[in-house]
């Protein structure tokens, strides 16, 4: 361990190192990070880009009595590291480990959940207003980046917090790279802001006068409003009634402390709303990931030294991937098809697409509202929206694909990606809730393909309606199965049998139709791929229930709401009675964790099924075992 972090138990201990070995602690804090993270895998572009700004940041400002938000959250290992978890960083993301997130469960530190970006200005407006009604002292910072300043939801919080009053500090940490890279208006406009040489230039003077004596910082400050005012006139922030001051260089310690502290002075004195714009570079520190901050995202364990290699055999293609091949085939046919993200190419498989068909791909930020309706408005003109989003992220859209895109019955279709447990990423990023969400919207379908063969038929099938349908697949690949070259879909709403057994059938919804398979081989049950959520195919449906005497429901997602409860509620409509019992994910947020050991966990393997059909029908499978002998 290396002498200075090793002291390091928390921020206190930060504090009171004299200035001049704050350097040092940073450059050993990367190396750590970096050496751990290479160790367990997880975010590492983002957080070798946030360790002097942590450092900084802890410094100045009294944790966790003053209220830190960091957003999105993936840039929080130094601040775990600093914050009394240092030693528990081999751990990361593993089942009974600590998040990658943060999460206020954790540490006193983790003042905030920020999984999902662009809430942070909005929960540090709240914070600092709850302090200003208690009468408290303490201040509250959000530090707001990799692309998550392009949601609106950052601008109705800087819109409303422009006319309160408290302790609230707003720092952009302007990387010039979110998980993709970064699009939109906003980010030209910072690009040019940091551009211009005679803006840059002013800054530095003003640095330099305010390394000197206290009395010239009315002078600095003086000159800096003048320069702002010559190159860049009325500056946005401004206009939502901050007080902006930058940028400066994030990775500068000399720079950052003596301007937070100036700022903390200011908030003590009730001098409102302040925003800081950092630049920090992603990777920073690590020439690997600083070229190619993209695939140092999030990777995989690593040997530093080496970097990133390819493994000498070439795995099986993941569902993202089959989709991405599918996109750009479906393009290739259809000229209508146009490509949305909310800033997740390269998560979503889009990276081809956006090549070979830049005019009708579109990126539209970390906006997944925005997308929605956008998608909704081609659609009316006669194009055919596809709306690459993952599951845990159309959750934030779902008033748009109400009212703006089922209501109309608009033809978009969303390619739901991450459905089911995402492994590491844990609760905040799993699909858990797309079927319940998705199939009680009118004029919505919902398809659940089982392998990689069905993604891409049930996707085509998909685009063939006239309405919205939304085709889910989980993260990861499948079993391998061979994918079709051509662009024929399944039949819509169908379903079919593929084991014929007795007395119990189970009804699969997705890629447990394979763990399903093995517990039918077992057990002598008959076992249905129903492929589709909505519309159920109630003639397959009423077929199993009037030849069997109990069916079981699987599916990787929701028990509450999902399609074990459309098959209930469509054998309460048929007049149909018969015992069902529901397998799937309970009414508990599952942590993050291996896949395998997840679904084990929660009863979703092939042992797990077989077990919960033996407990509930156990009697009927000894009576079946019995006619089998009689027979």
């Amino acid at each position: 361990m290396s002498s200075l972090l090793s002291t390091i138990e928390s921020p206190t201990d930060l504090r009171r190192l004299p200035r001049t070995q704050l350097g040092p602690l940073a450059q050993e804090l990367r190396a750590y990070l970096l050496d751990s993270v290479s160790r367990t895998g997880g975010h590492l572009s983002s957080n070798l880009g946030t360790v002097e700004l942590t450092v900084a940041l802890h410094y100045v400002f009294n944790t966790p009595e003053d209220r830190l938000v960091w957003d999105v959250g993936h840039q929080t290992y130094p601040h775990k590291i600093l914050t009394g978890r240092r030693d528990r960083m081999h751990t990361l993301r593993q089942w009974g480990g600590i998040s990658g997130f943060p999460r206020r469960d954790e540490s006193e530190y983790d003042t905030f959940g920020t999984a999902h970006s662009s809430t942070s200005i909005s929960a540090a407006l709240g914070m600092a207003l709850a302090a200003k009604m208690k009468g408290e002292s303490r201040r509250s910072v959000a530090i707001i980046g990799d692309g998550a300043m392009t949601a609106g939801m950052a601008f109705e919080a800087l819109n409303n917090a422009g006319v309160e009053t408290g302790r609230l500090l707003v720092i952009l940490n302007d990387n010039d790279m979110s998980i993709s890279p970064p699009v939109g208006a906003l980010n030209r406009y910072l690009a040019q802001l940091m551009s211009g040489q005679f803006y840059a230039a002013a800054k530095n003077v003003g640095k330099s006068v305010l390394k000197g004596a206290p009395p010239l910082f009315e002078l600095a400050k003086r000159l800096e409003e003048h320069a702002k005012g010559m190159v860049v006139p009325a500056t946005l922030f401004e206009k939502f009634g901050f007080n902006y001051i930058g940028p400066i260089d994030g990775h500068d310690l000399e720079s950052l402390i003596p301007t937070l502290e100036n700022i903390r002075h200011l908030m003590d004195n009730d001098n409102g709303p302040q925003f800081l714009h950092v630049v920090t570079k992603k990777g920073q520190g690590y020439k690997l990931a600083e070229a190619d901050p993209v695939a140092y995202h999030g990777p995989g364990k690593f040997d530093p030294a080496v970097g990133l290699v390819k493994p000498a055999t070439p795995p099986k293609p993941t569902f993202t991937q089959v989709f991405g091949q599918w996109l750009c085939d479906m393009a290739e046919a259809d000229t209508r098809l146009v490509g949305i993200t909310p800033a997740m190419r390269e998560g979503s498989g889009m990276v081809e697409f956006h090549q070979r068909f830049p005019g009708r791909y579109f990126d539209v930020g970390i906006a997944e509202q925005h997308a929605v309706t956008f998608a909704g408005g081609l659609a009316c003109e006669g194009m055919k929206p596809v709306v690459a989003i993952y599951s845990t992220f159309l959750q934030r859209a779902y008033d748009q694909l109400i009212h703006d895109v089922a209501l109309q019955n608009l033809p978009v279709v969303f390619a739901l990606d991450r459905a089911g447990l995402v492994g590491a990423d844990g609760a905040t990023h799993a699909g858990a809730y797309d079927i319940a969400f998705v199939r009680c919207i009118p004029n919505m379908a919902m398809a659940c393909p089982a392998d990689e063969a069905e993604c891409r038929q049930l996707l085509s099938t998909a685009f063939a309606q006239n309405h919205p349908v939304a085709v889910r697949y989980p993260r990861g690949a499948g079993i391998g199965a061979q994918v079709p070259a051509g662009l024929e879909g399944l039949p819509y709403g169908k379903g079919e049998i593929r084991r014929q057994g007795r007395r119990v059938a189970i009804l699969a919804f997705g890629p447990l139709l394979h763990p399903a398979l093995a517990v039918g081989e077992r057990l002598g049950l008959s076992v249905a791929n129903m492929r589709w959520a909505k519309p159920l195919d109630t003639d397959l449906l009423r077929e199993l229930a009037r030849s069997h005497e109990a069916l079981v429901t699987v599916e990787e997602g929701c028990v509450q709401g999902g399609a074990g409860s459309a098959v209930l509620e469509a054998l309460q409509a048929e007049g149909l009675s018969l015992p069902v019992l529901s397998l799937g994910l309970p009414d508990v947020f599952t942590e993050h964790g291996d896949p395998g050991r997840l679904l084990a966990d929660l009863g979703l393997d092939a042992a797990g099924i077989e077990r919960s059909i033996r407990a509930r029908f156990g009697a009927l499978l000894t009576d079946g075992a019995n006619d089998l002998k009689a027979a």
